[in-house]
């Protein structure tokens, strides 16, 4: 079982990681370049299929991340899959939005 203490402390420390991802899925142009922009002597653009997994990855983070602290935190089995879970959705999700053709 799981103090009270302990998970006050996971939330406080996930409040920036929310914030960041929701920031990322708002602006994907502005995440995909962060830290990078000192490569390129013009303003660089992302493809569509960069933004659409940077929407895709945040937001599959966001809805993932309280399943899989409830899996780690519980002992239930079932949860226990849930992290395995997560990453098969977002290697398939991937492979859809790399596949997908563009007709743009």
């Amino acid at each position: 079982m799981t103090s009270f203490a302990e998970i006050v402390f996971v939330s406080i420390l996930l409040i920036p990681l929310y914030l960041v991802l929701i920031w990322s899925y708002l602006e994907p142009e502005q995440s995909i370049l962060l830290g990078k922009r000192w490569k390129y002597t013009e303003e660089p653009e992302p493809s569509k299929k960069a933004i659409r997994y940077t929407k895709f990855t945040s937001m599959t983070t966001m809805i993932a991340i309280p399943f899989v602290l409830l899996g780690f935190l519980t002992s239930n089995n079932i949860l226990s899959f849930i992290p395995l879970i997560f990453i098969f959705i977002l290697v398939f999700g991937a492979l859809k939005i790399f596949i997908s053709v563009d007709h743009s």
